[in-house]
Formats: C-alpha cells, structure tokens, sequence
C-alpha cells in the first residue's frame, strides 16, 4: 500500500486532501480509483493513518480516514549524518540510502578535502533537490518521518555535544572498531547519535583531532577502504542492527 505525506492543515475531521504532484502520482502512476485504500501520514506530527479514496478531481484527491495506525516505522534511535560534501550525484545516492535505513537528518558538510565547492545561490537549489530525494525515499520505505536535510555547514561548526554518541569514520584509526564502541553504550534506547563522514579523500587528521576534542570518537570499519558512500551504509546498518533489530 503506497504512503504519501501531508501538512495538518490538508487533514479536516475524518478527510484528508492530498494535492500537488502526487495527485498525478496516483492517478497516471499507480492509477489508483475511487476505493481503494493508501497511507497517509502526517509529517509534521508522524503520524500515520489507513484511508480510503472516496473522490477524485485535477485539483486534488479526497481521502477519507478508515483508522490510525498504531504502529510505528521509526526508530528511537536518531541518526544525524554529517556526510562530507562528495562528487557528482553521490550525495543523491547516500540521502536515500540513508533515509532508507532509518536516518534522521543529512547534513552535509565542506571539509577541506570536498572537491566540490557549493555556492549560496546554488545551495539553495541543491538542498530543495535533496529534500526531494529524503521525501520520495522515504514514501517508498513507508516511513513516518521525512529526513531533513540540512543546510551546508563547515566542520568547525558541528556541535559534537548535542550527541550522545558522536561518532567519526577515520581510516586510520587502528584500535577502536564500530563493534567495540557500540557495545561500550549502556543506554540502548532514545540515542542520538551523531556520524562525521569524510568526501572521498577522507578527514584531514586536523578535522579528527577538532571533532575528538569535543568529544567524538573515531572508528575504523575494519581492514578495506570504503568508499565515501558506501560508509554511511555501513554505520547507519551496524546501529540499527546493535541497538534497535
């Protein structure tokens, strides 16, 4: 069953109107009709509900709400990504890997090895770009939260004690292994935490030395070099898998 999301304001009583380009979604796609049954969320509060179709016009599609669902298809565990600004349409491919996986936000970050150079016009256009990639990647995976994206920051600007564990993909870390320093966690439950990913060259040893003297602990992911977007993979996986599967 598709999922699609709303603001508060398109749900009224036991309707909600879904309007915009997922009407052409339903109709010319899916070709959904009268009757049948979708899920709809509410992204400003996570909240999901089964409804059915029970009217259809070019401005936008009726829905009428058949019950809440309990369930939830978050985690309690929050992941912030702080991906290191990569090459070509890799960025694209690691926000929807990552909203996929169950990350709470992207943020992508100028390191001194990010090849590419964002500007504030060409910014603006990126991010909406990649908000539309965490939106889509996320109805596909029937979330109930949309990863934000955030807006591009430098290194020196990440707040590493707002996390609870903050954690930094560095290659030449020899001793601490993601394994051991999530088994270290006593809380296990209503983490929030925090991953620094290098671009494709990888963190400076002056970037590490800043994160870790705020408290971050850098980690290797073992024997192989991985590539940049390939490291979100494997961390967001390996949380998930220790604390919350």
């Amino acid at each position: 069953m598709q999922k699609f999301f709303v603001d508060t304001k398109q749900i009224k009583n036991d309707r909600i109107e879904i309007i915009g380009e997922d009407i052409n979604h339903i109709v010319n796609v899916l070709r959904l009709q009268k009757e049948d049954e979708i899920l709809i969320c509410n992204k400003e509060e996570n909240k999901s509900y089964q409804t059915k179709i029970v009217e259809i016009n070019p401005e936008k599609v009726i829905c009428q709400i058949i019950k809440p669902i309990q369930e939830t298809t978050e985690s309690n565990i929050q992941i912030t990504i702080f991906q290191g600004l990569p090459k070509s349409d890799k960025m694209e491919y690691i926000i929807q890997k990552a909203t996929e996986l169950g990350a709470s936000e992207i943020i992508p970050v100028s390191m001194t090895r990010s090849i590419v150079k964002i500007n504030e016009k060409d910014e603006i256009k990126k991010i909406q770009r990649w908000q539309k990639i965490a939106e889509v990647a996320a109805k596909q995976s029937k979330r109930d939260k949309i990863p934000e994206v955030g807006k591009v920051q430098k290194i020196e600007n990440i707040e590493v004690e707002k996390y609870d564990l903050f954690l930094i993909a560095y290659e030449e870390e020899k001793e601490n292994t993601l394994k051991s320093i999530l088994k270290k966690v006593e809380k296990k439950e209503n983490l929030h935490i925090g991953v620094a990913i290098g671009p494709e060259g990888g963190l400076e040893p002056k970037e590490v030395e800043k994160l870790k003297e705020k408290g971050g602990i850098s980690i290797t992911l073992g024997n192989r070099i991985l590539r940049t977007e390939t490291a979100s993979i494997c961390i967001v996986s390996n949380i998930f898998y220790e604390f919350d599967m």
